[in-house]
């Protein structure tokens, strides 16, 4: 990382996994983190310097919850779009025994997708104009590989995320030239979170990709270094701490969306 972390990065789904590893990372950097998820999720895992923030964010009310503690931070600010929910809310046995998608109720459709997608553009619309009005901003959604959007009895995280990619190419392109950027982040493969409930499928965890991967290249996303990254896709695992920026970026970012991707397989 070029430089010592500065904004006010707001982590959502930020009790376990992803979003608790990120936080962490991110304190570590020196950033203020405001870390946002449902009551009762927080434990003392995160560090004490992480302002808490319990809000239901499928909810307009809870998005303006965590909307109002950014604009009071008075900072630049940086949105990481983490929160969501994988299919062993469907079936904890998802990749060995997968549900089609005609076994789904519609409620089940609708919640994915409340949480996975609505959600993130809830906040991303409330902080955006917060963003644009102080000439610097982050939005940084996470999101899953290409395959995993496409695999077989995964409707409907795939659509969900599916989703979330499009949309943050759309999102990069309305804010093009504004010092607001749009990008995607995801693990690179199947992380060692609560999401993966499937031991038949993973019997072994220490193949998974470790939460803390996310760390490097959302502490680069974060800093000044990236006022010039835009639309953009990183995927952690191929990040290396250990080499400079312009390496990194060879190895582990390529344009988000369905083009010419150097990852569109195992990205």
């Amino acid at each position: 990382m070029s430089e010592q972390i500065k904004p006010v990065v707001i982590i959502t789904g930020a009790a376990g996994g992803l979003g608790s590893a990120m936080c962490q990372g991110m304190v570590a950097a020196g950033a203020t983190v405001l870390a946002v998820d449902l009551p009762g999720r927080f434990t003392d895992t995160l560090p004490s310097s992480c302002q808490l923030i319990e809000a239901d964010i499928t909810t307009e009310a809870g998005c303006e919850q965590v909307a109002i503690k950014a604009r009071q931070a008075g900072s630049d600010l940086v949105l990481v779009n983490n929160a969501g929910v994988g299919m062993q809310f469907i079936n904890p046995n998802f990749a060995s025994k997968p549900t089609r998608f005609w076994e789904l109720t519609v409620k089940q459709y609708r919640d994915a997708f409340d949480i996975n997608t609505h959600a993130q553009f809830q906040l991303a619309r409330l902080l955006a104009p917060v963003m644009l009005k102080r000439g610097w901003g982050r939005i940084i959604n996470v999101a899953t590989s290409y395959a995993t959007m496409q695999l077989p009895g995964f409707v409907p995280y795939g659509p969900t995320k599916a989703a979330v990619e499009a949309a943050t190419v759309i999102w990069a392109k309305d804010l093009a030239g504004s010092g607001v950027t749009a990008n995607v982040l995801l693990p690179g493969g199947a992380a060692d979170t609560r999401m993966i409930t499937d031991t038949a499928f993973f019997p072994d965890r220490s193949k998974l990709v470790p939460p803390q991967a996310m760390v490097g290249p959302l502490c680069f996303l974060s800093s000044r270094a990236a006022d010039a990254i835009n639309g953009q896709r990183f995927v952690a695992q191929f990040w290396d701490p250990t080499l400079p920026e312009a390496d990194n970026l060879k190895r582990s970012s390529a344009r988000a969306g369905w083009g010419d991707q150097p990852h569109a397989v195992g990205g």
